[in-house]
């Protein structure tokens, strides 16, 4: 049943991930009273989709400590109520500045959620494989992709449908036009309230994790304090501090390339330090302060380190390279002339189908090579995957979607690697704070990432040069960042056949 909570928590938040860039379009272009291909519409988009990755970053830190210090049954519960009726109130929103307030705190639940369910489950699994399970919870996510992708082939019909059955039903026509209206997205985000029913399942079915319970009764739970929120404060505001300095919005009010960049280096200090604040005090607390003379203290901030920057590295690439095929597909297609029916859908369908089957089999060979091994050749065949889907595949045909099938799946395995790999670095006392941290910390460096895609694309080729071509470029350096990780992890611990403490 944790299990089975953890895949369907997860799976809702892949599809709730993948429905924004559906319906987020229509929805600002609605909002903001403009056509969807206007200039303010992208800019609204990309100020929320960076929002989004902050707010997901802030909540695994925030909801990993509560799991922590009230367990992870309680926590997850409020994680997925958190991002499921939040996302659901974006329905009902009149202003485009609403999605951005709701999609953040949507996005503290859904950063928790990964975390949370993580944990309670590499907790609870103590006979079987974890490496097989550590595949299915990687895999959630990308069957949630998938489904977005099947919704979008027929949303228009299917919108229509479902319109026809409310009103059936007894639905007025004015509230029926204005829910199924530009797309259906007040009706599709209102859908979007429906994992909150995860919540019942959740707290009648799964039991608690039998380690934290452990933790519970030793008193270890009692050195957690609220005031540790105030470090996760500072952080996830500084973070905002740093995507407002690189949106449209920052030359606005006279902040400048040079000027962001230094709030950049600045910031991520803070943000480094914020979030780890809560981890730092409760280790201050039980005496097991973070020095070089306690080493358990400063093994677990070493680890904090190692595996935000593994994450770092596979979030960065996913976002600047994975992420921008679907969209990449689309100018392809315009581009060349020779136009195919639905390039983003299927695009997206083929990266999902890798994804989901290169996840399940990575934590198996994690178990097999070694987790340094796996890792590393992770990060060489994400990479080139990449690299020979974006250089050589511009004709959009059946060697394109093999292509985009196997980058989808390449760059996505670190997805099923960290579920295995996370939990092993930390302790049961800080293990959903640590992994938290360690995975959603390289969503800062990700949102970052994402609003210089567009200054990149502008350094390659010249004025001549197809916009395709240049993305093509901007995307295969942005990949050059999984050699950073295959450096990082010479210093990562090896915990093959080591379980967990």
């Amino acid at each position: 049943m944790a299990l089975t909570a953890a895949f369907l928590g997860w799976l809702f938040d892949g599809f709730e991930m993948g429905l924004f860039p559906l319906i987020g379009s229509p929805a600002l272009a609605d909002l903001l009273k403009v056509e969807p291909g206007n200039p303010v519409v992208l800019n609204w988009f990309n100020v929320i989709l960076a929002t989004f990755l902050v707010g997901a970053a802030t909540g695994g830190v925030l909801f990993g400590w509560l799991g922590d210090r009230i367990g992870r049954v309680r926590a997850m519960s409020l994680s997925i109520f958190t991002y499921a009726i939040f996302t659901g109130l974006c329905g009902l929103a009149s202003e485009a500045w609403h999605i951005a307030g709701l999609r953040f705190v949507a996005s503290l639940g859904m950063g928790g959620e990964w975390a949370l369910g993580v944990a309670l489950v590499n907790e609870l699994w103590t006979k079987g494989n974890r490496a097989f399970i550590a595949g299915l919870i990687g895999a959630a996510a990308n069957v949630g992709y998938l489904l977005v992708a099947l919704l979008s082939l027929s949303l228009v019909s299917f919108i229509a449908e479902v319109k026809n059955i409310f009103i059936a039903c007894g639905m007025g026509q004015q509230l029926a036009d204005s829910w199924f209206s530009n797309g259906g997205w007040r009706f599709l985000m209102i859908t979007g309230a429906l994992p909150a029913l995860l919540i019942f399942l959740i707290q009648i079915f799964v039991p608690e994790s039998h380690k934290w319970e452990e933790e519970k009764a030793s008193g270890a739970t009692s050195h957690w304090s609220n005031s540790d929120m105030l470090g996760v404060l500072l952080g996830g505001l500084t973070a905002l501090v740093i995507i407002f300095a690189w949106s449209p919005l920052g030359p606005q009010y006279g902040v400048k390339a040079d000027s962001a960049t230094v709030i950049t280096i600045v910031g991520l200090g803070i943000v480094f330090w914020g979030y780890v604040f809560p981890v730092k005090s409760y280790l201050r607390r039980a005496g097991i302060a973070g020095s070089m003379q306690n080493t358990e203290g400063s093994l677990i901030m070493r680890h904090l380190l190692i595996g935000a920057s593994l994450a770092g590295v596979a979030l960065l690439g996913t976002w600047g390279a994975a992420q921008q095929a679907p969209k990449w597909a689309i100018d392809l297609n315009n581009a060349t002339g020779k136009l195919s029916a639905h390039p983003k859908e299927f695009v997206q369908m083929a990266t999902s189908l890798g994804a989901i089957l290169f996840t399940v089999l990575t934590p198996i060979a994690g178990d097999w090579l070694g987790r340094r091994v796996t890792y590393t050749i992770c990060c060489l065949c994400a990479g080139v995957s990449a690299i020979v889907f974006y250089q050589f595949c511009h004709t959009i045909d059946t060697t394109f979607y093999v292509a985009a099938f196997f980058m989808g799946g390449l760059t996505a395995t670190f997805y099923g690697f960290f579920p295995l790999y996370l939990p092993e670095l930390f302790p049961t006392s800080v293990r959903a704070t640590g992994q938290g941290f360690c995975f959603n910390v390289g969503r800062i460096i990700a949102a970052v990432g994402g609003l210089q895609i567009a200054n990149l694309v502008g350094l390659f080729g010249t004025s001549d040069t197809p916009a395709y071509a240049k993305a093509a470029s901007a995307y295969t350096v942005l990949c050059s960042i999984y050699l950073v990780g295959v450096i990082v992890v010479r210093f990562a611990p090896e915990t093959k056949g080591k379980g967990l403490s």
